[in-house]
C-alpha cells in the first residue's frame, strides 16, 4: 500500500514504509515461533511461495521505488531496514522450506466446523448433501453449455480440446495488456446495456502481480471508504511460476475470451463497482464489511450475467471464455466441500480441477492448493446461485422493474451476507436463500 497507493507524497509514504519493513524481522520471529509442527504441506506450499516473494519483492522491486528520493539519509535508512526485511523474509521460507520433509495431509477442518464456519460467516444452514448436491446440478448445467458452445466452436472436438483452442487465442500483448484494453469496452457495455449504475468516472489500473501475491491468477486491490480520492484500484494479473515447464507457463496463459470474463469479474461490473458502491453507503460499517459469497458471488454472477446481456456478440468462443471461469468455481465449490469433508484428496481435487474445469496444469494446482487453506472458497459458486435466485424472486414481486434496478440495490446494501439481503429486499417471508 505504501508502494502502489498514492496517498500521500512518496517521502511521506517511505517514511511509513520505513517504519513498516523495520517491523518484518520481529513479525518473521512471531510467526515461526507461532506455527504449530508439523504443518500440512500444502500450508508449507503456500508459506514458501509467499514469505519468498516477499524477499524476492523486498529485493528486486522496492529499491528502484526509494531510489528517487533526495533524502540521502531516508533512502539509506530505508535500503538497511529492506535488506533486513527481506533477509527475514528469506530465513522464514528457508525455515518452512525445511518442514516439507515432515509436511502431514492433515489441512481439513472436518465436516462438523465446515458447516459451523457457513452458518456464521454466510448464515447458510444446510447439510453437507444438499449443498454437495446444488454444486453438482450447477456443475452440470455449466457442462452442458459448454458442450452447446463448443458444437459451435469446435466442432466434433472434445471439450478439452474445444477449451484449449479458446485458449489458445492469446490477449494481444500479453495478459496486463490484454486486460488493460478489454476494461474500455466493458465499462461502455455496462452502460450501453443498463447493466447498473456507474457510480463515478473513476477507473482502475492494471498491472502484474507481486511476486508474493501469485497463488491465483488475478485479483483487484481497492481503496477503501477512508482513502485520499487520489488513490486508485488496481488490477492484478499474475504471470506464471518461473519453475513450470515452458509448455505450462504458456498453458497458464488465459485465452482472450477467458481473460474478458476475469476482467468483468474484477472490474466492470464485478469488484471494482462493488467497491465504488460500498464506499458511497452511508454506514461505514456499510461501506467496511466484506462478505466472501457477497463480493465473490456478485462479480461471478456478473460473468454469466453480462454473456446473457449480449457480451461477447454471440461468439461461442467468448461463451467458452465464460463457461471456462464458470466450472473453475464450480470445482473449487465442491473442493472445498469434500477437502475439508475428508471425501476427496489434494490429488483428486487437481484432477477434477483438469478434467470438469478443463484447467491448465498449472492453475489445477494452484486451485486445489488454495482450496487447503481457504475453505471458504466454495463462496462463488454460492454466491452466484443466491443471487441469481433473488433476482428472480425480486423481479417477480416489483412488476417492472428492471435488471438494473435490481442491481442496483442489491449493490446499496454493501457486502453483508446475501441472506441477510434478501430479507431486506423481500421482507420476514423471504423464503430459503438456495
Amino acid at each position: 500500500m505504501y508502494l502502489t497507493s498514492e496517498y500521500a507524497p512518496l517521502p511521506k509514504r517511505m517514511e511509513g514504509f520505513l517504519g513498516y519493513v523495520r517491523a518484518i524481522p520481529l513479525l518473521a520471529g512471531h510467526i515461526r515461533a507461532n506455527l504449530r509442527t508439523p504443518m500440512p504441506k500444502a500450508f508449507v506450499e503456500r508459506g514458501v511461495a509467499g514469505f519468498g516473494g516477499y524477499a524476492t519483492f523486498l529485493r528486486d522491486e522496492v529499491p528502484p521505488i526509494f531510489a528517487q528520493l533526495q533524502d540521502v539519509k531516508l533512502k539509506a535508512d530505508l535500503a538497511e531496514a529492506t535488506l533486513a526485511a527481506a533477509k527475514a523474509m528469506e530465513e522464514l521460507a528457508g525455515w518452512l522450506e525445511s518442514q516439507r520433509a515432515s509436511g502431514t495431509d492433515a489441512f481439513a477442518l472436518g465436516a462438523p466446523l465446515f458447516l459451523e464456519m457457513l452458518r456464521e460467516t454466510e448464515r447458510v444452514d444446510l447439510p453437507l448433501e444438499e449443498l454437495d448436491l446444488v454444486g453438482r446440478k450447477d456443475l452440470e448445467r455449466n457442462l452442458a453449455a459448454l458442450r452447446e458452445a463448443c458444437a459451435a466452436f469446435a466442432p466434433k472436438a472434445t471439450l478439452a480440446t474445444c477449451v484449449n483452442k479458446m485458449r489458445a487465442n492469446k490477449p494481444a500483448g500479453g495478459s496486463v495488456e490484454g486486460a488493460r484494453a478489454q476494461l474500455a469496452e466493458l465499462r461502455q457495455f455496462v452502460l450501453d446495456k443498463k447493466i447498473v449504475t456507474i457510480p463515478s468516472e473513476e477507473q482502475a489500473l492494471v498491472a502484474e502481480s507481486p511476486p508474493y501475491n501469485r497463488g491465483n491468477f488475478a485479483y483487484i486491490n481497492l481503496p477503501g471508504p477512508y482513502e485520499n480520492p487520489a488513490v486508485k484500484a488496481t488490477y492484478y494479473v499474475a504471470p506464471p511460476d518461473a519453475r513450470w515447464s515452458a509448455a505450462e507457463r504458456n498453458a497458464y496463459l488465459p485465452g482472450r475470451a477467458y481473460l474478458l470474463y476475469v476482467s468483468a469479474h474484477e472490474v466492470w461490473p464485478g469488484h471494482y463497482l462493488q467497491g465504488q458502491f460500498a464506499n458511497l453507503n452511508p454506514s461505514k460499517v456499510g461501506s467496511l464489511w466484506w462478505n466472501y459469497s457477497f463480493g465473490e458471488g456478485w462479480a461471478h454472477y456478473a460473468e454469466e450475467m453480462m454473456h446473457d446481456a449480449g457480451l461477447g456478440a454471440g461468439d461461442p468462443e467468448m461463451r467458452v471464455g465464460m463457461l471456462s471461469n464458470a466450472l473453475l468455481r464450480n470445482v473449487r465449490f465442491l473442493s472445498a466441500i469434500c477437502l475439508h469433508s475428508g471425501c476427496m484428496t489434494l490429488e483428486e481435487s487437481e484432477k477434477m480441477f483438469r478434467e470438469q474445469a478443463f484447467a491448465d496444469a498449472g492453475n489445477a494446482r494452484q486451485q486445489a492448493l488454495r482450496g487447503t487453506y481457504d475453505p471458504g472458497y466454495l463462496a462463488y459458486t454460492l454466491g452466484k446461485l443466491m443471487i441469481r435466485k433473488l433476482r428472480v424472486d425480486w423481479l417477480a414481486a416489483n412488476d417492472g422493474a428492471t435488471p438494473q434496478q435490481f442491481h442496483d440495490k442489491f449493490l446499496s446494501f454493501g457486502v453483508p451476507p446475501v441472506p441477510l439481503v434478501r430479507r431486506a429486499m423481500l421482507g420476514a417471508d423471504a423464503g430459503p436463500a438456495l
